[in-house]
């Protein structure tokens, strides 16, 4: 073949050039004909759209017919057409066809309508198909989106580190780091592990959160976010937990409560507006295959506001649901943590749009949010979202160290290794915001995937590390 430079199937698709020669490379999804032609349906995963390839039977040699099978990959040169068919405006007239790799008959992404559960089976192909390839294509829009807005309003890209000595939720479920001989492990007198002799020389583990170092960042850069792997030793098998995940969490200072709303809700808002700007294609895929409402739920979110109400207001409508009629499976009452099943109502059948929920009763939240005047609830805001619950958590934080402290004692919280946090207190405090959103949290929304599986090439769940 004569050495034509590669065009991506996205640009050929868009081309007007018709007669010009031209190489694609991709994998093929289909091939169907007749004795004398065959038509090739070829991806090469820039576009959820396939070019056509045509390819006159008596040009090529029967061997190399036989080897275009789905999931082979093909070098093909061929001139850019008019297409008569529907479905695309141009198709490549094939003049030379190199069959870069075979595929045989067990390829596990063979057949059309495979279930969910059989493609996570076999993740490691499950990236070629429409789908995934869609899901996967929003997922690099959506980290775009993200980088984009902070630095256009100024905020700092900030590196937190992923293994540290804190648990940031005092939760303790977090996957251990050590260098430490695990059948030979050394303990102390009083029975508990040595950690002296380890690599960092103190009990290390892999981070759930980046908030507490991002802190520092904010108290000096003014406006940080950081955008990073975190991972939680939670034995969740539901289709809303992972046990490696990605977060966004931006820490400003001089924010209150009220200014990590408005932050959190234009920034929200800005990512889906991306995303019906710069995916059209793939959206509408998924809107047509996987979720019939997306593209409205999209819309919808964008070009409403938001609703604020606290979370005693909150559980009063619930109430008065239940009252009604309403069945929950889990009880409410004011001091309830709310599950994924209120939230929900409380965006989809009440108020039938994204809800901001604030000042939650201090016990069910983190030590870190600053007190309110009443003594029982703390300045902390969920943003509610349709078919997700919750997709943002944040926060104003406690700026006052003796508050601060008194907290960490009532709560027991072992700050031995925290001493550098609570010196963001005692050196220039100031006031400071800031809240996560969990990153396939937002790709769930954003495609209407329903697992969250789904939606990272690779997931991390409890008695599963394949791939």
């Amino acid at each position: 073949m004569e050495k034509i430079k590669r065009t991506r199937i996205i640009e050929a698709l868009a081309s007007e050039e018709y007669g010009k020669d031209i190489n694609v490379k991709g994998w093929v999804r289909t091939r169907r004909g007749s004795k004398s032609v065959n038509f090739i349906a070829l991806n090469d995963g820039s576009t959820i759209k396939n070019i056509q390839v045509v390819a006159d039977v008596d040009k090529f040699d029967d061997e190399v017919l036989r080897k275009i099978t789905t999931g082979a990959c093909l070098s093909v040169d061929g001139k850019l057409v008019q297409s008569v068919g529907s479905g695309q405006n141009v198709e490549l007239q094939a003049t030379a066809i190199e069959v870069l790799g075979t595929c045989g008959p067990e390829y596990p992404m063979q057949k059309k309508g495979q279930s969910f559960e059989y493609m996570r089976q076999h993740a490691h192909m499950r990236l070629r198909t429409n789908t995934f390839g869609a899901v996967f294509r929003i997922r690099h829009n959506m980290a775009m989106a993200i980088h984009r807005y902070f630095h256009e309003h100024g905020f700092y890209y900030f590196h937190t580190p992923i293994i540290t000595a804190s648990d940031c939720e005092g939760a303790g479920q977090m996957f251990q780091v050590t260098t430490k001989n695990l059948y030979d492990i050394k303990k102390d007198e009083e029975g508990k592990i040595d950690y002296s002799d380890d690599f960092f020389g103190k009990s290390t583990s892999l981070t759930v959160s980046g908030q507490l170092e991002g802190e520092l960042g904010a108290t000096a850069l003014g406006a940080i976010y950081t955008f990073g792997p975190t991972f939680r030793a939670e034995n969740s098998n539901t289709p809303r937990h992972l046990a490696e995940f990605w977060m966004i969490e931006p820490e400003v200072a001089f924010y209150d409560i009220n200014d990590n709303m408005d932050l959190a809700e234009d920034f929200i808002k800005y990512c889906v507006r991306w995303a019906l700007d710069n995916c059209a294609d793939d959206l509408e895929f998924l809107n047509k295959m996987i979720d019939k409402q997306l593209l409205e739920r999209l819309h919808f979110v964008v070009e409403h506001d938001f609703v604020r109400l606290t979370y005693t207001e909150g559980i009063r409508i619930l109430e008065e649901a239940v009252k009604n009629g309403r069945k929950f499976e889990f009880p409410i009452y004011w001091g309830a943590d709310l599950a994924s099943e209120h939230e929900r109502f409380l965006v989809e059948e009440h108020f039938k749009r994204p809800v901001i929920l604030t000042d939650y009763p201090k016990e069910i939240k983190a030590f870190y949010m600053k007190l309110n005047e009443d003594g029982k609830t703390v300045r902390a805001m969920d943003v509610l979202f349709p078919q997700i619950g919750e997709i943002i958590g944040g926060s104003e934080r406690e700026e006052s160290y003796d508050k601060l402290m008194a907290r960490i004692q009532e709560l027991n919280i072992p700050m031995k290794d925290m001493w550098w946090y609570l010196d963001t207190r005692r050196f220039g405090t100031c006031p400071h915001s800031g809240f996560g959103l969990g990153f396939e949290r937002l790709i769930l929304f954003v495609t209407g995937m329903q697992n969250i599986r789904d939606v990272i090439p690779f997931p991390r769940t409890p008695k599963s590390a394949e791939f």
